[in-house]
């Protein structure tokens, strides 16, 4: 009787559990896991986006892909982009965590204070900082007669680029901070105290304390900040729209552009599967490599 009366209570759990999760998956499916396919059997036509005819292709979009020198031009533009973003912000999360992390007077409004850049939209920033780099910098520069600040960064071809970085890591590197920040509150306290009693300098302590124990947050902000600079398009939007002479079009944008205003919508599918596949490739290789070193309390 009690073994009935206990599986009927497991039947009803999981008819609940059940009930509460099916209209979540049924969401999921229809938006995020459906779409999906429906985009890569586009990627596999000529559809414009607009018209009900269209034509199986093939791999031709995916071969015009890859031998497109502006799709080349965009694929090393989010290259060293991507390179330049991961490492600086990593060791910007990194150096704010730690400094963040001593015990100095006004240490909250320090923490409040450069946690101020995140509350604000993205699109926001970069027209702000737009208005910086083409008109406040330049008067700065003609009134103090620094050559280098006269000019607008965001239209020389060579230097666009460092101004989007700029501001995409003074308003990226908060979260990633705010993560280490929880990292460092993880490392017992023992082992610090002990290795200075070992006579340990603060470089050993941070080469082989800090850091393994910081692993898996270093792990969870590289995966953040590879996806978010592979992706990038707000602050290219709001700074240099692709500009000048197409030198910060990030391979995200040239998809919005390929689907939304030259009505290549499958060749920008096929784009954006390739994006999708480079993104989950590197991701599921450095979190692999990074797990194996991390420490496990």
């Amino acid at each position: 009787m009690a073994a009935k009366r206990k599986k009927r209570v497991d039947w009803d759990r999981e008819l609940t559990h059940a009930l509460f999760v099916t209209p979540n998956f049924i969401l999921y499916t229809l938006f995020s896991v459906f779409p999906i396919f429906v985009g890569l059997y586009y990627s596999f036509t000529n559809w414009d986006g607009i018209k009900r005819k269209y034509k199986f292709v093939g791999f031709r979009n995916y071969v015009r892909m890859f031998g497109d020198s502006r799709f080349q031009r965009a694929v090393t533009f989010n290259a060293t982009y991507v390179l330049m973003y991961v490492v600086l912000l990593v060791l910007l999360a990194v150096v704010l965590g730690l400094l963040l992390n001593q015990k100095v007077r006004a240490r909250s409004f320090f923490r409040s204070a450069y946690f101020f850049p995140a509350v604000i939209g993205m699109l926001s920033c970069g027209m702000i900082f737009r208005q910086i780099f083409g008109h406040g910098l330049p008067a700065v520069g003609e009134t103090l007669g620094i050559e280098w600040l006269k000019t607008n960064i965001l239209i020389d071809p060579a230097k666009a680029k460092f101004g989007i970085l700029f501001v995409n890591l003074w308003q990226g590197v908060c979260i990633p901070t705010v993560l280490v920040l929880a990292g460092l509150q993880t490392i017992p306290a023992e082992l610090n105290e002990s290795a200075q009693l070992d006579g340990a300098t603060g470089w050993n302590i941070f080469k082989h304390i800090t850091i393994p124990f910081l692993l898996p947050t270093i792990s969870m902000i590289l995966v953040l900040a590879l996806k978010e600079s592979l992706m990038i398009y707000d602050y290219i939007l709001a700074l240099t729209d692709g500009g000048p002479a197409g030198r910060t079009e990030s391979v995200t944008m040239l998809i919005m552009k390929h689907a939304f205003t030259e009505l290549k919508f499958s060749t920008g599918v096929a784009e954006a599967i390739v994006l999708a596949v480079v993104i989950i490739t590197i991701s599921v290789v450095q979190i692999y490599l990074t797990n194996r070193k991390k420490v496990y309390e």
